[in-house]
């Protein structure tokens, strides 16, 4: 298996899908609330990245083909999530008032 392309096409994927959706998201929709559809098309930024890189591997390797595809995909889909989850919990909201009142149902926004 060829490790270093493995990794290095997974580590190219997870930063771009999940950098460009984190900017998309942060630029584009910072104070607005974002219709079903947007939200949704957030994700496909990250899967467009991760079949880029998966065929990618596929195509430069000679043995194991659909092995090494399937790890590039399987890794860069786990990396673009712990990059989600570092941002939120880096970079979420916190409320450190007690008193603070609580948040407003979704439902209430429509």
């Amino acid at each position: 298996m060829r490790w270093k392309l493995l990794i290095i096409a997974s580590v190219l994927a997870a930063l771009a899908g999940a950098g460009a959706s984190l900017a998309a998201l942060l630029v584009d929709f910072s104070y607005r609330l974002l219709p079903y559809w947007a939200g949704a098309s957030i994700y496909l930024l990250p899967l467009a990245a991760t079949t880029y890189a998966s065929i990618f591997v596929y195509r430069r390797t000679s043995r194991r083909r659909a092995l090494q595809a399937a790890a590039t995909a399987l890794l860069s889909l786990l990396l673009t999530l712990a990059a989600f989850v570092a941002v939120s919990f880096f970079f979420g909201q916190r409320t450190l008032d007690p008193d603070a009142p609580p948040p407003r149902p979704v439902a209430a926004l429509f």
